[in-house]
């Protein structure tokens, strides 16, 4: 009998439109439609299904993740610069209680001190940066193996006080 496919949101943030024009020597050259095209065949690999959106506006994404709620069985998000300060998206993803990664194609530990802190880490399973195209990747092989085995339910952990 087949497994029916792991259901992941996949969210990016503000100015990942961009993505391949601005600052490619911090984002590299990939192009946000390829990093979406990269991202559904690697899911597939893995038997996952992703519903991929990009918003620049805060209140747009909380929305994204009310709306996709009981569709996803998890999230891959790119919060972008609101990781640092947007209390409304850490309680969004909070108040929907699915397995959360925040991703970042940058390395934020070794960029301006206010990249360093995030707020939305502390509500999610795991926080994967610097490595470029690799860190969504990497979360959505987490994920979707934590969701396959389903031996333990899986729980967001504290990574760092906000």
């Amino acid at each position: 009998m087949k497994r029916p496919p792991t259901r992941i949101l996949v969210l990016h943030g503000p100015n990942l439109d961009l993505l391949g024009e601005r600052e490619p020597e911090v984002y590299g050259t990939i192009t946000l439609a390829r990093l979406d095209a990269m991202l559904r065949r690697h899911a597939r690999t893995r038997g996952a299904l992703l519903r991929i959106f990009q918003d620049n506006c805060e209140g747009s994404l909380i929305d994204l993740i009310h709306e996709h709620r009981r569709w996803a069985q998890a999230i891959v998000f790119n919060p972008g610069a609101y990781a640092h300060y947007s209390y409304a998206l850490r309680d969004a993803v909070a108040a929907v209680g699915l397995p959360t990664s925040e991703v970042h194609l940058s390395d934020v530990r070794k960029r301006e001190p206010f990249r360093r802190r995030s707020v939305i880490a502390p509500v999610c399973l795991a926080a994967i940066s610097g490595r470029g195209v690799g860190s969504y990747l990497a979360a959505i092989d987490r994920l979707a193996e934590a969701l396959r085995k389903g031996s333990q339910p899986l729980k967001m952990r504290n990574l760092r006080p906000a």
